[in-house]
């Protein structure tokens, strides 16, 4: 953990020029997310792709996919452009190499963004909801407890930068012959109790590079499968199922090799060159940044400490979490953040349990901690423009209106 001496002269974004040009609105209004960029150098690696005329899949993408490798220790990476659509192709690909059919169970979890469980839907699978524990993540024995003889996988969601307990976990998918499949979408940057990047031991491991996460592009997501064979089936997949793409037949002599195969039916799933060279300035500042979110959430910790009516949704120790999100519990929530609205700070909410939307109606009522999770939680303000002033302003806004009730 760092210590609060190490950033009290401002945040990593004020040294990198972020607060230049604020408002005085900007200071009085504390949002949920603001994303920062290192615009001169976002704009040198762009210009690149501009004067090359290469803006698509190619070679920024394959720097990008190579860099994040080298980060994470990961074998594969191959740069999409969201998050869904990797969680979609993951599905995909698994299901055909390990003969799964349609109507085949994934257990997931209600507390995620809906694009986690409608891709289980999209690949013909059957989402079943499993219940969550105290930090939001999947709860092992909730896990154990639905599985049947024709669930087939796990998907797993790091919420906030948290593993939860995602050991437990993986251990359950080991002993019951089961994938995993983990939304690591607000873990970039995560190291587990091992010291290591998470996604090392999941069969599938995919990021999010949206603008508001901890590495921000416009858009974009990375697929991390352990398998070779996966990776290179992706990689077809993700460019409408072409043996080739554009850029490995136009590489070398610069003619333009127009004959190409089509094996199976994809999607045009592929990142570019643009995002990707945004990624690549980005990575460069991944865990200096996260470093600033760490303290930003022990200053919460400190300024919370004792609150009453606010519970601390806890995040696994002995890890090194990105700390995407800062998220307490209250009890009434919704009134709670319409008195922080009133004090020009404005808060969220990650997630509504899934199974109260209509799509997944099927099973309401099947998770009651995440229904009671979902009906209190809230998202504080966590952004690298924040100031220890402004987490204090939070802070002390929070204890307010909790203790009054609101």
């Amino acid at each position: 953990m760092h210590h609060s001496s190490r950033f009290d002269a401002g945040p990593a974004s004020a040294r990198h020029g972020y607060h230049r040009g604020r408002t005085r609105h900007d200071i009085v209004s504390i949002p949920l997310f603001v994303p920062s960029y290192r615009v001169d150098e976002c704009l040198a690696e762009m210009r690149l792709c501009l004067e090359k005329g290469w803006t698509g899949l190619g070679f920024k993408t394959l720097e990008f996919e190579d860099a994040w490798k080298s980060y994470t220790g990961l074998p594969h990476a191959h740069f999409l452009s969201s998050n869904t659509v990797g969680l979609h192709l993951a599905l995909h690909v698994l299901k055909r190499r390990l003969g799964w059919v349609d109507g085949d169970e994934v257990v997931s979890t209600p507390i995620t963004f809906v694009s986690t469980n409608e891709v289980i839907l999209h690949a013909g699978l059957a989402p079943v909801f499993a219940d969550v524990d105290a930090s939001g993540c999947l709860d092992p024995a909730s896990v154990a407890e639905r599985i049947t003889p024709r669930t087939r996988a796990v998907m797993f969601v790091g919420l906030g930068g948290n593993t939860g307990r995602y050991d437990r976990i993986r251990e359950l998918c080991r002993e019951r012959g089961l994938a995993l499949v983990l939304d690591a979408a607000h873990m970039s940057g995560t190291r587990d109790a091992t010291a290591r990047h998470v996604g090392h031991d999941a069969d599938a491991t995919v990021f999010s590079f949206h603008s508001v996460k901890n590495l921000p592009t416009a858009d974009g997501g990375m697929i991390c499968f352990a398998r070779e064979e996966d990776d290179v089936r992706a990689r077809k997949l993700s460019w409408l199922g072409i043996d080739k793409d554009t850029y490995a037949r136009t590489e070398g002599s610069g003619a333009y090799k127009w004959r190409y195969e089509v094996d199976e039916v994809g999607f045009k799933y592929h990142g570019n060159s643009l995002m990707a060279a945004i990624g690549l300035v980005q990575l460069r500042y991944l865990d200096e940044d996260n470093g600033y979110r760490r303290q930003l959430a022990q200053w919460y910790d400190d300024a919370l400490d004792g609150a009453p009516g606010i519970a601390r949704v806890p995040t696994r120790d002995g890890i090194e979490s990105s700390r995407h999100l800062y998220q307490v519990r209250v009890a009434h929530r919704d009134a709670f953040m319409v008195a922080l609205n009133g004090d020009q700070i404005f808060p969220g909410v990650h997630y509504r349990d899934n199974t109260e939307y209509a799509i997944f109606a099927g099973a309401r009522g099947t998770c009651p901690a995440a229904r009671a999770f979902s009906a209190e939680v809230v998202s504080l303000p966590m952004h690298l423009r924040m100031t220890r002033a402004d987490v204090a302003r939070v802070g002390e806004r929070a204890r307010h209106h909790a203790a009054r009730g609101a």
